[in-house]
């Protein structure tokens, strides 16, 4: 008899689990050693558990707060720099030489000063506070000098009124000062104490909210007594310093001294020797050195003097009475600087940097080589097999009387040939036609809103009435430009195949492709580019980090041999314009193409045209140029934009030196009267020269006959053959609607083209053609000093322009 056996569907219950649960112990003894997959990764991003966290993160925090204080003592200190302190009186009820004795507190230290002109200075050491300043000032009307000393000031110290706070020259400076970028400030009162008591309160309060605008949670301390001096130098010594990103990447030096040493061969150009303190980080004497203002130069040598200035004075004792001592004074130190001048590194000719800006172009470079005896066989082969003709000859008639005999058939000729051989101009021409033939049509009306004035005689002898001409000429292509933007009229006098010969339609200006190395000017020869600067720039960042370049270090007070200077760099220096110089990056030193991103500055209102010479102050240089403007979009192509405009931010192209960003940008615009205006601030970009720029020029055109979605254009062309040569390229509507060129009717430019809908009368057809436009090479690295800001009346009152 056979036993039951149970099938394949028996419900197998769940076998009871007695006593406690399996924990994360028992299940790693079961797994004999076996970790999950979880552990191997954690194990592999090197988790910490929480309590390992918290003490990293204390780590952290105690480094960083180690690191600040050892900055807080180190500048100023006896192994440090002097702590270099910018005043800059912002009203002109300022009294600057009253601050300066409050400053100058023999019971505090040991005062040195400096006068050089128009350059006030002095150096205050203080043994009770181990400190030591630099005080500099500089008046807010004099802009290149404001700009340049607080690009190496440590702290700047604003000196406001009680009543105002500042005038609109100080404002002016401020605007400036912010967009180039603010080191640690100081805000302080002058003047406030000869108010009677009861309204002082009142206008601390009433300043309080005047400088919150600009200048949010900050204190206001007092300059009118002994004491307020000390609190405020106790301030400037333990406030939390701000870096600027474009300095604390390069050394740079404030010149205290310089000597001119003229070569024998020309008087005019010479060495100079700068004598200063190394600040940011250590300069190789390999390295360029950029004057601002004047150039690029080469260093012989840096010397290491004697600090003219010490915190705690060397004290010699005299041999025959050991009781007596003596400091040395400073006239003294100055006096033995030679006997205890050392020289720290001298310049090695194959590691020395290049002053070399451009690439020499090689005329024969791109050209095509001779071609050898198999090239010339392979075409002379392709030729005959392509040049085998059919034709009707007579019986008898050899090959080589058939070469001679026409055939009446085959002629040729077609109309478009004719324009085959059109010689392309140069790519960098003038644009000057352009926009004269783009801007021809004017208004019928126009009037002109000028203030009423007390004196019409005398105001009239201060207006320019061609440089109002020009200005009101401007308005009026702005405004155009507004209105109608990129639309052109297409010219009478001259085919539209050869006006826009250069021009090109696109399908999709967002996708169509657009080579970037096609139909370069002459002046890409002349300039770098880097294979990919973002990776060399951070490659040239790491070095600096990782203190890669040997030199002087930042505190030591040395002497820098520059070579091949001229006179007038010099010159310049003992006028009292302060000196003071930057090393040069690797590569800082060659031509490119910067792209910069500005935002047109609120204070200015007057038209920006395209290639007009502006004057650019990025990160330490300063130079002239005429530029481009482009929308700031991510695509590969970028609209050229003909106006500096005020509601959106645009990119501004120009050939210049190599910066590496991050660098502030500032832009300024030289009026007739020589005072430079603040028109544009932004920052860089990027360096690159494949950045496209496309100008984009629109053709109108009328519906003379509507037929549904066929329709007779006129006004577009003047001639048959433009309607032919111009027929491949697409045309749409302000309306939405897309079509194109069917035939040409007639021969005075009417056309028949068909759309995608039906169109209304009122409707305009447009026809885009796209160009790639370059800037101008007019880099000049001079630039001429401004006339003291001062704001003047007649600015103030711009025109008006009636369009109606």
């Amino acid at each position: 008899m056979a036993a039951h056996r149970s099938g394949p569907l028996k419900q197998q219950n769940k076998a009871h689990k007695g006593g406690r649960h399996r924990g994360r112990g028992s299940a790693q003894r079961d797994g004999k050693g076996r970790l999950a997959l979880k552990s191997l990764s954690k194990k592999v991003r090197k988790e910490l558990s929480r309590v390992d966290q918290r003490h990293r993160a204390s780590q952290l925090r105690k480094q960083k707060k180690e690191a600040v204080l050892a900055e807080k003592r180190q500048l100023g200190s006896k192994d440090g720099p002097p702590h270099q302190v910018l005043v800059v009186p912002l009203h002109n009820r300022i009294s600057l030489p009253e601050a300066f004795r409050l400053l100058q507190d023999r019971d505090t230290g040991t005062v040195h000063l400096n006068e050089r002109g128009s350059t006030h200075s002095f150096m205050l050491l203080c043994p009770i506070l181990k400190h030591r300043w630099l005080f500099t000032s500089a008046s807010p009307g004099d802009l290149h000098t404001v700009l340049d000393l607080a690009k190496v000031a440590d702290t700047i110290l604003f000196l406001l009124d009680p009543l105002e706070g500042w005038d609109s020259t100080g404002d002016y400076c401020l605007s400036c000062l912010f967009a180039q970028g603010l080191p640690t400030y100081t805000l302080a009162i002058q003047g406030i104490s000869g108010l009677p008591p009861k309204k002082q309160i009142d206008a601390r309060k009433k300043l309080s909210k005047v400088v919150e605008k600009r200048f949010p949670d900050d204190k206001l301390l007092l300059l009118d007594t002994q004491q307020e001096a000390g609190m405020l130098l106790r301030q400037l010594a333990n406030q939390k310093q701000r870096h600027l990103a474009f300095r604390d990447r390069r050394a740079y030096l404030f010149a205290h001294d310089a000597d001119f040493v003229p070569n024998e061969e020309n008087n005019l150009v010479g060495t100079l020797k700068i004598s200063g303190y190394i600040r940011g980080q250590a300069m190789d004497v390999n390295s360029l050195l950029h004057i601002i203002g004047h150039g690029d130069f080469q260093m012989k040598q840096i010397d290491a003097p004697m600090d003219p200035f010490p915190l705690n004075p060397r004290v010699i004792k005299s041999q025959k009475n050991p009781g007596m001592a003596m400091e040395i004074c400073t006239t003294d130190a100055v006096a033995d600087m030679e006997e205890d001048l050392k020289v720290l590194m001298k310049a090695d000719p194959d590691r020395q940097e290049s002053l070399q800006t451009e690439v020499i172009p090689d005329p024969m470079e791109g050209e095509q080589t001779w071609p050898t005896e198999e090239e010339l066989s392979e075409a002379n082969d392709i030729l005959k097999e392509n040049s085998k003709v059919v034709k009707k000859v007579p019986k008898g008639t050899s090959s080589y009387q058939a070469e001679w005999i026409l055939d009446e058939d085959c002629e040729s000729g077609g109309e478009g040939d004719e324009y085959d051989d059109i010689e392309h101009e140069d790519f960098m021409e003038e644009e000057s036609q352009d926009e004269s033939s783009e801007e021809e049509e004017e208004e019928e009306c126009e009037t002109m809103t000028i203030g009423e004035s007390v004196r019409d005689d005398l105001y009239d002898e201060k207006v320019d009435e061609e440089a109002e001409e020009k200005m009101l000429e401007k308005y009026k292509q702005e405004r155009l430009e507004e209105m109608f933007p990129d639309e052109v009229d297409t010219p009478r006098d001259v085919a539209a195949r050869i006006r826009f010969q250069k021009y090109r339609g696109l399908k999709s200006f967002r996708t169509s492709p657009w080579d970037p190395k096609e139909n370069l000017p002459r002046d890409y020869a002349r300039i770098f580019q880097f294979q990919n600067f973002t990776n060399t720039r951070k490659r040239v960042f790491k070095g600096i980090e990782e203190k890669e370049v040997e030199g002087a270090e930042v505190g030591w007070y040395v002497t820098l041999h520059v070579s091949e200077v001229p006179v007038s760099v010099a010159e310049h220096f003992q006028r009292g314009a302060p000196l003071i110089a930057f090393s040069l990056l690797p590569h800082e030193q060659k031509m490119s193409v910067l792209n910069m991103v500005v935002s047109r500055h609120p204070g200015n209102t007057e038209p920006v045209k395209a290639k007009e010479e502006l004057i650019f102050h990025c990160g330490f240089r300063r130079f002239r140029a005429s530029p481009l403007f482009s929308q700031h979009t991510a695509a590969d192509k970028h609209k050229f934009q003909r106006f500096l405009t005020a509601d959106m931010a645009l990119v501004v192209t120009v050939y210049a030196p190599i910066t590496l960003p991050p660098a502030s940008v500032l832009l300024f615009k030289q009026n007739s009267n020589g005072m430079h205006s603040l028109i544009a601030t932004g920052h860089l970009l990027s360096v690159d020269p494949d950045r496209m720029v496309i100008k984009r020029v629109v053709l109108s055109g009328h519906p003379f006959k509507i037929f549904t979605k066929m329709a007779v254009v006129r006004y577009m062309f003047f001639n048959r053959e433009d309607v032919l040569w111009f027929k491949p390229v697409e045309l749409r509507t302000k309306w939405g609607r897309r079509g194109h060129i069917k035939e040409p009717v007639g021969t005075h430019g009417h056309m028949k083209c068909s759309f995608d809908g039906k169109l209304k009368s009122q409707d305009t057809v447009l026809m885009n053609l796209y160009k790639r436009v370059f800037p101008k090479w007019t880099y000049d690295p001079y630039v001429p000093e401004p006339v003291p800001w001062v704001k003047s009346e007649i600015s103030s009152k711009m025109p008006e322009v009636d369009m109606e």
